[in-house]
């Protein structure tokens, strides 16, 4: 299950959307993520997936990679899609004691459970074909004009870029303390939900620790080098936008052009 997670990582290639501008793949996914939110209909969703869908041919990136991070949130697909089934007033299709399911409750689910997949899977584009640095620095000159309101960008970016940084190296130190204690005796599988909830004490306690002390680590080698923030900092390789990204901006505004004329022809 640690190993599914695919948010924080790289996927190394030199496809077009590797090339990019940080900035414009920002961009994309937000428009992408807001896009999901202007339609309520199985044509919109379709245009959608089909987007995806060359988006990701196009990154080179195995699409199996991009599921496999699917599995970590099944848990809370399905919890939406309960939620939906059976709390979505409508016409009722079965009937459960005082419970129901409606056929406006089934087409939520669906919908619901279809842009949820498809954020997911938009957002890990982004971050599996962008660096952690370059990510960063995309973040720091897309809010540049935040500072002009005291923001700091900066600080916002570096810890963002951080944070990606730290998922899988956490990951793994989770799945080595979990080996670890399985190879003691400890028991993470049976039992009911609160023995499990207990089972994990052996295991947070000395994530929690782990954590903590590469956060201080990370802080001292920050200090020891330096480093006091972004005023008057340099980048060593600035960003330019090229040819490709105006291009790639041009395809983002038709997408989202086609997107909005589909809500309003087909709303249901």
């Amino acid at each position: 299950m640690l190993r599914d997670i695919t948010l924080g990582q790289y996927y190394p290639g030199n496809s077009v959307i590797h090339k990019l501008d940080p900035r414009t793949k920002l961009v994309g996914t937000l428009t992408f993520i807001i896009s999901l939110f202007l339609f309520r209909s199985f044509a919109g969703y379709l245009a959608a997936a089909l987007f995806l869908a060359v988006i990701i041919r196009i990154s080179g990136v195995p699409f199996k990679f991009m599921v496999r991070g699917l599995k970590s949130i099944m848990i809370l697909l399905s919890i939406t899609m309960v939620f939906n089934l059976f709390l979505t007033p409508g016409t009722p299709v079965l009937v459960f004691w005082k419970l129901q399911i409606t056929r406006e409750g089934i087409a939520q689910a669906a919908f619901m459970a279809m842009r949820l997949v498809m954020l997911i899977i938009g957002s890990t584009v982004m971050t599996l074909t962008t660096t952690p640095n370059h990510l960063t620095d995309g973040m720091e000159k897309g809010l540049a004009p935040l500072k002009k309101l005291r923001v700091p960008v900066h600080e916002v970016a570096m810890m963002m870029s951080i944070a990606l940084r730290f998922i899988p190296i956490l990951m793994e130190e989770t799945d080595k303390i979990m080996k670890a204690q399985m190879a003691r005796g400890a028991d993470f599988e049976s039992g009911g939900l609160v023995k499990k909830a207990k089972s994990l004490v052996p295991l947070l306690v000395p994530l929690f620790i782990s954590a903590f002390r590469r956060a201080n680590d990370l802080a001292m080698a920050m200090e020891a080098r330096g480093y006091r923030g972004g005023d008057g900092r340099t980048k060593m390789k600035p960003l330019i936008y090229q040819k490709r990204d105006y291009r790639a901006y041009l395809l983002m505004l038709a997408y989202l052009v086609c997107i909005v004329l589909i809500g309003k022809v087909s709303p249901v």
